[in-house]
């Protein structure tokens, strides 16, 4: 057996930042003096965007001084994650670069030009780091939902990469799923409650945490919550979950008396290093 380390470099990219840095395959560590961070207009033209991409993964790459033969990117959809192409438009982010190869604007930019560009969903990146990272890889299924300022959704199955499940948009209550679990909600569902109005579902926790209207905010919250967990669990015959995002950062409080016992569900460990271990494991 070979003991000869394959490096990859891998990406996480947002609506305003790009993170990059060098992973470890099989350990998933990430190399800390690797990552490089950059924040940036999503809204300028196509050539700015791909600049700012290229010149971030430059940078890490200079941080390396082995050969990077490979390139995995987490990418918000809507993407043609097999062909690399940007099919987001009307979004207020990457309109530029709607329908342009995404793989030939960032190898234009680097210095080498033969590198393998891989592609995964964000959610789905989210779902396949925490798993590999945890080593929970020889599970049959795991569904994955990041809640924050979208509603993502994933689906891991053993031997096979993660995907999007691409529920955000299915029909509740009057509207659809993600108008009852992100920040907004919380956000204009508190002001009704309580006539305060706060930015975040941070700073309702920081300032309210003991008052009635918070409690009966997250009484609401829940009942949405398990809604969305028996939809998206009877779609996908699993009760595995891991969720993350910022939301879940308050898990102790939303999961009062194991309101969702029904369920086995996990807090994502790992971040935003979940979706750079992700992206890198599209080479496995």
């Amino acid at each position: 057996m070979s003991n000869k380390k394959n490096y990859i470099l891998a990406c996480d990219i947002g609506g305003t930042h790009i993170t990059s840095a060098i992973v470890v395959e099989d350990t998933w560590e990430i190399l800390p003096n690797t990552i490089k961070r950059f924040s940036f207009n999503s809204q300028e033209n196509a050539k700015s965007i791909f600049q700012y991409w290229a010149g971030n993964i430059q940078n890490c790459l200079n941080e390396f001084d082995k050969e990077i033969k490979q390139i995995g990117i987490a990418m918000p959809g809507p993407f043609d994650y097999e062909n690399g192409i940007a099919l987001m438009k009307g979004q207020n982010k990457y309109d530029s670069i709607y329908k342009l190869n995404t793989t030939e604007g960032i190898l234009s930019g680097l210095k080498n030009k033969h590198v393998e560009i891989r592609y995964i969903n964000d959610a789905a990146a989210f779902l396949q780091g925490e798993i590999f990272a945890a080593k929970r890889n020889n599970e049959d299924r795991i569904l994955g939902i990041t809640l924050g300022t979208g509603l993502g959704s994933a689906v891991w199955s053993s031997k096979a990469k993660a995907i999007d499940a691409d529920l955000w948009n299915s029909p509740y209550k009057r509207k659809i799923f993600e108008e009852y679990l992100v920040t907004r909600w919380f956000v204009s569902r508190f002001l009704a409650l309580s006539g305060f109005k706060e930015n975040g579902f941070k700073e309702i926790v920081q300032n309210h945490k003991n008052t009635e209207e918070f409690e009966q905010l997250l009484v609401e919250y829940r009942t949405h919550l398990k809604d969305f967990l028996h939809f998206f669990s009877k779609k996908h015959a699993c009760k595995k979950f891991i969720i993350g995002g910022n939301i879940a950062k308050a898990w102790a409080l939303i999961n009062k008396d194991h309101y969702f016992g029904d369920f086995e569900i996990s807090v994502g460990q790992y971040e935003e290093k979940a979706a750079i271990i992700g992206a890198a494991s599209l080479f496995q």
